[in-house]
Parts: structure tokens; sequence; C-alpha cells
């Protein structure tokens, strides 16, 4: 019987003071974030993926450099922390800034007006959003006795969302002008740090702060946002059990379906720890469900302003190779979609070569969210013309129902490779593989296309929580559905799943030369 005592988890909460305070599971970065802000450099810059702990860090922070004691009692920082002085903190999350010139500017101004009461900072005239800044700086040291903090959480957003439009040099140019004076302050600062997801060095937070410290790639900070293995053991056990009754799985068993489904993450080459994603994690474990949470909130919208032909290319970036000095150093309006993926958190360091890393997608969350993601374009239909076909074939391959798979197949590709003038490069072999591949991929399905084995190449191995699908494709005029049979026998392409305890399926695939879909599909038996 499945224990009615729940603990609180803060899904979706990124409050310090209301997770320590109503008693919610807090996962203690706090021995890093003393290590940062004691011995780590002045200026520091940080990119993670969204949703992957940055607010709650900053908001960690903030209250630990404002000598918030009473939050910390019992976390790791108390046994380093012996002074626990207060230091006036200024933090801006421009998250809520808009895409446009005017709703930055506003939410800067109203952000600055607060400080400025604070403050007791009055104008006898209008002043530029640069005066304010500095003046709140200076204020705030003279006011206090103590140098400034200054906290920049999601310092991208508006320029991520205004790129490609109109408004986005627009945007450029009110952060060269404010983000300047934090290097003219410098002698009223103490700690300055800056959170984002992308990188803009143009604008005058890395032009200008010469001086910023990139621990986003540093070992020793490779473990501040995320959750690692070690981690869930320490703090999550009794929800692993509490998930594993519910779906009847062993604790071994829910451990890895959370690890397949949300780890995988790694930061610095100098320390290649696994990182779970914590919004993912912890909403699978409140809900006890595996589900696509990270995708659902908003993290795919970008994709099509940064990367170009993504359902065309998709394949190639679960392992592609950078040179180590664009993933650290480049710009993301220059560095090539690979940069872009990584750092939004669609691709993750799967090994070092020298001075080259190899990237890929980091776990089943991710992929599936990306397929999901570029299905229309390649299917060329609207996202809701496919969910239902999507959703019978989920259950028909289950269930193992060639009858049903062979009918849903044949309407998902029906004309798509003749019609996406994209795919006309790839012969049309190529084509189908792509176009069924991906609809397998977009279900959640584990895919890998040409499967090498020692007496052949298999098309395309599919595995389901109950199946494993050996599926080879032949046009028509190149023997159809009689030669792609005999392929699968004459080499033996099912001998090396028989010991897996699914049912192993083969499937002969017979295709329209001309590129109008499927004509048959066929159990070899």
């Amino acid at each position: 019987m499945v224990n009615s005592e729940r603990s609180k988890l803060p899904a979706g909460i990124q409050s310090f003071k209301e997770i320590r305070e109503k008693g919610y599971k807090y996962v203690d970065k706090t021995s890093m974030i003393w290590d940062l802000t004691n011995r780590g450099g002045k200026y520091n810059y940080l990119s993670r993926p969204r949703r992957f702990g940055k607010s709650v860090l900053v908001d960690t922070l903030q209250a630990y450099l404002e000598g918030r004691r009473e939050l910390f009692e019992g976390l790791k920082i108390m046994e380093l922390e012996k002074e626990w002085s207060h230091f006036p903190v200024i933090r801006l999350d421009m998250s809520g800034a808009g895409a446009t010139k005017n709703s930055l500017r506003s939410y800067l101004s109203n952000v600055f007006m607060q400080y400025e009461y604070e403050y007791d900072i009055s104008y006898r005239e209008q002043v530029s959003l640069a005066v304010r800044f500095d003046t709140i700086i200076k204020k705030a040291y003279e006011k206090s006795g103590a140098q400034v903090c200054i906290l920049i959480d999601e310092y991208d957003s508006p320029l991520q969302h205004s790129w490609k439009t109109a408004e986005h040099e627009k945007c450029t140019d009110i952060y060269r002008e404010v983000f300047a004076i934090l290097k003219s302050a410098d002698q009223y600062e103490r700690f300055v740090f800056i959170t984002g997801i992308t990188k803009f060095t143009q604008i005058s937070l890395f032009s200008v702060l010469n001086n910023l410290t990139n621990i986003s790639f540093l070992p020793e900070y490779a473990e501040i946002c995320g959750i690692t293995d070690k981690e869930i053991s320490d703090n999550f056990l009794p929800e692993l059990e509490m998930m594993g009754q519910v779906n009847g799985w062993t604790l071994e068993e829910t451990h890895e379906q959370l690890k397949n489904y949300y780890d995988g993450y790694h930061f610095s080459r100098r320390n290649m720890t696994d990182m779970y994603n914590p919004f993912s994690l912890i909403n699978a474990l409140n809900t006890q469900e595996l589900s696509n949470f990270w995708a659902s909130s908003g993290a795919t919208s970008l994709l099509p302003k940064f990367v170009d032909d993504m359902e065309v290319r998709l394949s190639d970036y679960d392992d592609c190779l950078v040179l180590r000095n664009t993933l650290e150093t480049s710009d993301v309006t220059g560095g090539g979609p690979e940069l872009f993926l990584y750092q939004s958190g669609y691709l993750t360091i799967k090994s070092v070569e020298g001075m080259a890393y190899h990237l890929g997608f980091p776990n089943e969350e991710v992929r599936q969210a990306l397929y999901d993601t570029v299905l229309p374009a390649l299917t060329l239909r609207k996202t809701g013309a496919t969910q239902s076909m999507q959703a019978r074939l989920y259950v028909s391959m289950e269930n193992g129902n060639i009858e049903d798979i062979e009918k849903i197949m044949k309407a998902l590709v029906a004309d798509v490779p003749y019609s996406n003038k994209k795919l006309e490069s790839m012969d049309m072999e190529e084509r189908y593989r792509l176009i069924l591949s991906t609809i397998l991929n977009a279900i959640g399905f584990r895919v890998e296309v040409e499967h090498m084995l020692s007496t052949g190449r298999i098309d395309i191995l599919c595995t389901t929580a109950n199946h494993i699908y050996v599926m080879e494709l032949k046009l028509k005029n190149n023997g159809g559905i009689e030669a792609a049979a005999r392929q699968i026998k004459e080499r033996r392409y099912t001998e090396p799943f028989k010991t897996d305890k699914r049912e192993v399926i083969a499937l002969a695939i017979e295709l329209d030369d001309m590129g109008k879909g499927l004509l048959n599909v066929e159990k070899v038996k």
C-alpha cells in the first residue's frame, strides 16, 4: 500500500525563503554559493538551460548576501560562514522585461523606481536609465557603508525573444547604455552575478566587463544547478519508493526510468557528473508520472529563430562535434545551431576529444520533445492533424497489431516524400527512413536508424516497452516487400535480440518509388 503522506516538493517554486520557511525539500547547494561569493571572481556569468534552477540560485544568493542567517539553519554554509555580513543587493529579473524597446525601458524604470524610493533618491529633471542605475548603486553604498551586490537573472531573455525582429538592435542599445555602468561603478561593487541561457557578446555585459568570469564550464560549479544521482539518493528516497509503488516498479527501476528520461547533462569537461533537469525531475516525483514537463513549459518556442531546417538535420545533432573555443566563448548569433542547442539544453557534452566537444541529446525527454517539434514541418501537417494518428500508432505498436500499424503508417506518410521539397537532396529510401524514424521518436519510442550488425545494417530499429521492431525498407522498383523480407531473413537481423524479454517483430516495408507513400507492411516470420 502506498504511503499517503507525501513530502512537500518545490515544483515551480523559485523563492528560497518560501522553500525554507514552508518546509519544502531543498537540495543543498550552499557550500558552492559560499565558495562562489568568497573565493570566486568579482564579476561572474553562469549559463544554464531554462528551468534548470538559476532563479532559485539567484534567490538563495540574495538571501545569503543580505545576511539572512535564519534561512540557512542546518545547511552546509553554516559550517563555512562565520560573520554573516549584510550587503545591499540590487536585483534585476530580465525575464519580465518583454522583447521590445518600450517594454524593456518600462521594466527597468519600474525596478529603478523601487530602489530610488528605498534609497530616497529624487531628480529635479528627467535623467537617463544609465544615470539612474549609477545613482542607485552609489546611494546604496553610501547609505549602507558596504559595497553593493548586483544580481541579474535571465539577462538574455529580451535579446532572445527580440532576435530577428526590428526591436533587437533597439534592445541591445539599451543594454549597452545601462549595463556599461557596472564597470564604471566598480569601486562600489562587491559581487556581480549574471545568469542567462544564450550568450550575446556584443552587449556591454561582455564587451565592457572584460574581467567577467564565465563559470559555466568550471568544474567546481558544474553541479551548482541541477540535481545529481547522489542528491537524489540523499533527498528523495521516499519519493522514489512512492513513485515505484504507484507504477509497479522496483526502486532500481524507478531510478533508471528517471535517469533515462531526465538525466545526462554535463557542463564541464573536467567534471562530467551527470546532472538531472531539476524542473522535470521534481515534477515527475510530484506527479509520480514520466512526462515531458520541460517542453510543455515552452522550452522549444525559440528553436525556429536559431535553427534552420531542423526537421531535416535533427538526427545529425545527436552526435556532432564542436570546437571547445566555439562552445565556450562564441556569440549565439554567429556560433551555429549547435551552440544554441547546447546553451538551451537540447544538446549536452557527451565526451571531449582534444580541443573538440562531442555533443548529443542528454536524455529521452529532450529527444522526444525535439522530434515532436519538427514532425509537423516534416510531414507538412498542422500539429493537431497528426496527434490522434500518433496516439493510435503508439497503442498499435505496443500491442503488436500489424494491421493497424500498416494503416496508420500509410496515413501518416502519404505523399510526404513527394511533397516535401526540403527532402529532394536525399534518395527516396533515405527520405522514408527520416520520416518514419521522426514519427516513432516523436511518440516516445527509442529509435536507431541504420543499426549496425556484423551481417548488415537494419534500416530502423524501434524499441517499445513490449516489443522490439526490426524494420527493413525497400522501394517497389528495388524488390519491394519480397526483397525486404529476404534481407531480414538472410542477414538474421532478429537474432541479436532474441534473448530480450520483449517480443521481436520484423517488418518488411514496401515503398512507392515515386514518393507517394507506403504500399505494404508485412510481418516477417
